[in-house]
């Protein structure tokens, strides 16, 4: 990812330091998006896709803790970087609890804010709470697997490989990052990650018209509903 193609959503109630964080974010060439509500906030971070979500905590209309939860149950995984004035420890266990990724106290210099999102832009937040492509959902919390509304029961193995893929969706997963995630431990025979693979494929493909499970030769598996060209 190029430094300049970075996009932040900033939800910030505060007119003034909402130009000032704008301002010098557009100096670093990262394109920013304002909301002043967490109504608002929640809207935008559902309807476009953001490296991160700079999100106050105090906001009219819907607060920053709410938004933050409702975005990890609607499948949000964008990062979140609270901003707040509250720097106890509750605070901030609310926060990560409601599934915030960083946290940044006001008054914050503005050099530490670019860093903070140069750091949380490099990955996709491990807090959100689920997971979709196309017509497959994943519930995290649950742990329960639908697709075109039928519940698809994976062995645990089946399930590191389907959360493996969906965390990373859009992006290739290799090979050797499934088997990594599957025996951290120690490797089995080689063919065990193919098996394991095509019984994932016979339950969440077969079944269904459109195939999600993708080869991609010489790279690894990617989990998409765009069609891929051999």
């Amino acid at each position: 990812m190029s430094l300049s193609s970075l996009q932040v959503l900033l939800v910030e109630d505060d007119r003034d330091l909402a130009a000032s964080v704008a301002d010098y974010l557009h100096l670093e060439q990262i394109i920013v998006d304002h909301a002043y509500n967490g109504q608002s906030g929640f809207n935008l971070a559902n309807q476009n896709r953001y490296d991160v979500i700079l999100l106050d905590l105090m906001l009219p209309r819907m607060d920053g803790l709410t938004v933050c939860e409702q975005l990890r149950s609607s499948g949000v995984d964008t990062p979140v970087l609270m901003l707040t004035a509250r720097d106890a420890l509750d605070d901030k266990v609310a926060g990560f609890r409601a599934g915030t990724d960083d946290y940044l106290v006001k008054p914050f210099a503005m050099e530490e804010l670019i860093v903070r999102i140069h750091a949380l832009a490099k990955r996709r937040s491990g807090q959100v709470k689920k997971l979709s492509v196309a017509d497959l959902q994943v519930d995290l919390d649950s742990r329960t697997v639908i697709r075109a509304e039928q519940i698809i029961k994976l062995t645990p193995s089946g399930w590191t490989i389907l959360e493996t893929l969906m965390r990373a969706s859009p992006k290739v997963v290799s090979r050797k990052q499934l088997e990594d995630a599957l025996w951290p431990d120690e490797l089995p025979d080689s063919n065990s990650l193919k098996v394991h693979m095509y019984h994932v494929r016979q339950q969440i493909d077969k079944p269904f018209k459109q195939p999600l499970i993708h080869t991609i030769q010489n790279q690894g598996f990617v989990i998409k509903a765009d069609e891929i060209k051999a």
